[in-house]
């Protein structure tokens, strides 16, 4: 037994690193959002954000969009042209994806410097491309809404799952200490 994790040490840490973190942050991102409830934002403030910014983004590319809390759940109602949409919950916002992704680059850290950096780069461009995800697909289903299904939930995820499968290669094959062996 002591050979095997003597032998597979490495993806023994792997693990148990990346667990601790996105336990972690998981849990601060769940107290967060249990201590928002009630407060000035509504549902919560990322979600808040992430809904303005996609309203400001749709009206600068032409289409005309209001967002208005929903007064049955926990979301922001995005309505495009007089047409309600879609609705902006807080699991639209990326955080729970930023997440992810920071959980794996810590758990293949490099050194401080470029980790940091490139958390900090890549969290940045989730959250850009995940707005730009948002007006897209919003952009989608007021011209095609009978596409919704393979938009929403294909398609979509598709892209924002593969860019962060492609920083996590960038990340192992470029910076991680994984890599700085290997040379």
């Amino acid at each position: 037994m002591k050979e095997l994790i003597v032998k597979y040490k490495p993806v023994i840490k792997f693990i148990l690193v990346f667990l601790l973190v996105y336990g972690v942050l998981s849990f601060a991102y769940n107290y967060y959002l249990d201590v928002s409830k009630g407060g000035t934002y509504y549902p919560d403030y990322v979600t808040n954000l992430v809904a303005n910014q996609s309203k400001e983004l749709l009206n600068t590319v032409g289409y005309n969009t209001n967002i208005v809390p929903h007064p049955n759940e926990p979301s922001m109602k995005l309505i495009v042209k007089g047409k309600y949409l879609a609705r902006v919950i807080e699991g639209c916002n990326g955080t729970s994806i930023i997440i992810l992704f920071i959980s794996f680059i810590i758990a293949f850290a490099g050194r401080f410097k470029i980790t940091f950096l490139y958390i900090l780069s890549g969290s940045v461009l989730i959250y850009a491309v995940n707005l730009i995800r948002i007006v897209i697909l919003s952009i989608g289903l007021y011209h095609y809404p009978w596409r919704k299904e393979e938009l929403h939930t294909v398609i979509f995820p598709g892209i924002i799952y593969g860019m962060v499968f492609l920083l996590w290669m960038i990340w192992v094959n470029r910076f991680s200490k994984l890599n700085q062996k290997n040379e």
